[in-house]
């Protein structure tokens, strides 16, 4: 069994994103890692290079700076380097993703198991999307619990933007994969990182979804109940970056109003309960096993 594993970045440093570490993780599960990396104003490119492992490829691209619909620049960057992975998996993970050492091994046996299994298309993992500080995370129905990255590399696949697949059938029509869980977590850091880093994210990265965003003042307008404690343990490679990176405190903003899509979360929340942990998010696959 072969596993490709990839993703694209632009303007790591800048954005705050822990790339690096995402990659080493990465390499760790793959026998070839391919990173479309865009044209950057600072030294992304340096620091990726400098892991200086032979088995990691980079792509050089340049961005589509007039496509400004829904993502799509996204969609395109990951396709360069999927379209490059020649392994019997491909394994996406995006530059703020990290995958826990304690989970390598489990990760290849998910794979080994499903490897003859042509019905699934897909591996789906679990998710732990810490907010505002390494300590805590946000669990609601309005984030996503679980996704797709590991897609069979021999179904044909594209990506709508850059968080999932479709799958084209017979008559060219998509349709999300048919999957399994990988049985473990993804680290998910995107909302950790300092304020001014996530405000460098709004100015540059609404311009590819056709958007102009509000200037991002902290992470404590949210509503209190989307919010648990996170008592396990990071990766260990993660480490350095949570200590001189990330933010380390959160505290709700105690005159933070609840919107219409709060109280609706609540409310999904609830019935979820009463139903025995019914699962009512967003879901871009069929789980099948």
């Amino acid at each position: 069994m072969k596993v490709s594993g990839f993703t694209f970045l632009r303007n790591g440093t800048i954005l705050g994103y822990p790339y690096v570490e995402s990659l080493k993780s990465l390499l760790a599960v793959c026998d070839e890692v391919i990173v479309a990396l865009g044209n950057s104003d600072d030294d992304t490119l340096e620091q990726v290079q400098a892991i200086n492992d032979p088995k990691l490829r980079i792509i050089q691209t340049t961005w589509n700076e007039n496509m400004q619909d829904r993502g799509y620049t996204y969609a395109q960057q990951k396709m360069i380097a999927q379209f490059n992975c020649t392994g019997d998996w491909a394994f996406y993970l995006e530059g703020d993703e990290v995958i826990h050492e304690q989970d390598y091994a489990t990760i290849r046996a998910s794979m080994e198991k499903h490897l003859d299994d042509k019905a699934v298309e897909a591996l789906v993992f679990d998710y732990y999307h810490f907010y505002g500080s390494p300590t805590t995370y946000a669990y609601s129905p309005r984030w996503y619990r679980r996704a797709p990255r590991i897609i069979r590399n021999t179904v044909r696949s594209w990506a709508p933007d850059g968080l999932f697949w479709l799958i084209m059938n017979e008559n060219k029509q998509g349709r999300y994969p048919n999957a399994a869980l990988a049985g473990c977590y993804l680290y998910h850091y995107g909302h950790v990182r300092s304020v001014a880093k996530m405000n460098e994210k709004h100015k540059r990265v609404a311009h590819y979804w056709g958007q102009k965003l509000p200037e991002f003042e902290g992470y404590g307008d949210i509503d209190p109940q989307s919010i648990r404690q996170f008592n396990h343990s990071h990766p260990i490679i993660l480490q350095h970056w949570l200590s001189h990176d990330a933010e380390q405190q959160f505290t709700v903003n105690p005159d933070y109003q609840l919107s219409k899509r709060d109280k609706k979360h609540r409310l999904v929340s609830k019935i979820e309960k009463v139903l025995g942990g019914k699962d009512f998010t967003k879901k871009h696959y069929k789980l099948i096993y």
